[in-house]
C-alpha cells in the first residue's frame, strides 16, 4: 500500500439553485489521521463528503488528494487513487451474501477482464480465489466472518454496517470516508464499530476523516475536529478546544447555553 497522503480542502463552495451549501470550507486531514467534521442539521457534512467522493461538482475551491485534484474527477476516478467511503444510508445489495458485497469493493484492484472472468479463465480464477480469501481476512478482521454466506438484507441493523465498512477496506484505501458510521447502534455496537476504526487507523495506516453526530465517539476517536453550521467553517482544531468553543456551544445548543458557558 502506498504512503497515506494529506486531504487539502482550500475554500470549497458549493450552490444548488442559488443556495449555498457550502461556503469557502478549508481544512486539511493529515496522513495517517483522524478527522472528524461534525455540525448540526443541515450544516453541509453530507454535501462536503459528497463532493470529496465525486458525487456532487463544487461551485468552487480546490480538494486535494496528494498531487490530485479530486474536483475534476468521477467517482471511479477518486476510488482508483485509493479513496473509500461508507454511507448514511446503507448501500448494500440486500440479496446478495456478505462475501459478495465485500467483493464488490475489491472490484477497482481486478485485473482479470470481462471476457477472462466470463470464461473463468485459469489465471481469472486464481484472482478470484485471492480476492475471496481477503474477503474472508476483512471479514475477521471487522467480526462478520460468521455471516460471509448469509443474505445481507436478513442481519441485524448493525452487523450491516459493519459489512460496509469491510466493503470499503476491501478497496485496500489510502483514505477511508465514513458518513455516521455508527447511526442506529446500540451502545455495544457502537463500541465495536470504533474499535474497528481505531484498528484500521494503527494496523494499515490510513488516513479517516468521518462524520458523525455521537460527539462522545468524535472527541474519543478525532485527532482533529472541524465544524460546520450553514455551511461554514464555524472552528477547527483538536477535540477538547473545539468542545469549549462558545461557537460550537452555540450551534449545538443555543445562545443561552453559550453565555451560560463564557460565564461559567
Amino acid at each position: 500500500m502506498s504512503e497515506p497522503s494529506a486531504l487539502q480542502v482550500t475554500d470549497l463552495t458549493v450552490k444548488f439553485a442559488g443556495i449555498t451549501a457550502l461556503d469557502h470550507v478549508g481544512f486539511t486531514v493529515e496522513p495517517g489521521s483522524i478527522h472528524a467534521v461534525i455540525g448540526p442539521n443541515g450544516a453541509g457534512k453530507s454535501t462536503c463528503f459528497n463532493v470529496l467522493s465525486g458525487v456532487y461538482r463544487a461551485t468552487s475551491g480546490s480538494v486535494r488528494f496528494g498531487d490530485a485534484e479530486l474536483t475534476r474527477m468521477a467517482p471511479h476516478q477518486i476510488a482508483a487513487l485509493g479513496v473509500a467511503r461508507t454511507f448514511q444510508n446503507i448501500a448494500l445489495s440486500k440479496l446478495q451474501s456478505v462475501e459478495n458485497n465485500i467483493m464488490l469493493g475489491r472490484h477497482r484492484l481486478t485485473r482479470a477482464g470481462f471476457l477472462g472472468s466470463g470464461l473463468r479463465l485459469p489465471a481469472a480464477r486464481r484472482e478470484d480465489r485471492r480476492h475471496r480469501e481477503r474477503v474472508r481476512e476483512i471479514a475477521r478482521y471487522v467480526g462478520v466472518a460468521q455471516y460471509l454466506d448469509a443474505p445481507v438484507g436478513m442481519l441485524p441493523y448493525g452487523v450491516q454496517k459493519r459489512v460496509e465498512l469491510a466493503r470499503a477496506l476491501a478497496m485496500e484505501p489510502r483514505l477511508l470516508l465514513l458518513d455516521e458510521p455508527v447511526a442506529g447502534m446500540n451502545g455495544g455496537e457502537r463500541r465495536q464499530m470504533a474499535e474497528v476504526i481505531v484498528a484500521a487507523r494503527a494496523d494499515l495506516g490510513i488516513s479517516i476523516l468521518l462524520v458523525e453526530h455521537d460527539m462522545g465517539m468524535v472527541m474519543r476517536l478525532a485527532d482533529e475536529v472541524t465544524v460546520l453550521d450553514f455551511g461554514r467553517k464555524i472552528a477547527s482544531g483538536p477535540p477538547a478546544v473545539v468542545q469549549s468553543d462558545p461557537e460550537v456551544i452555540r450551534a449545538y445548543l443555543g445562545e443561552q447555553a453559550a453565555k451560560e458557558q463564557e460565564n461559567a
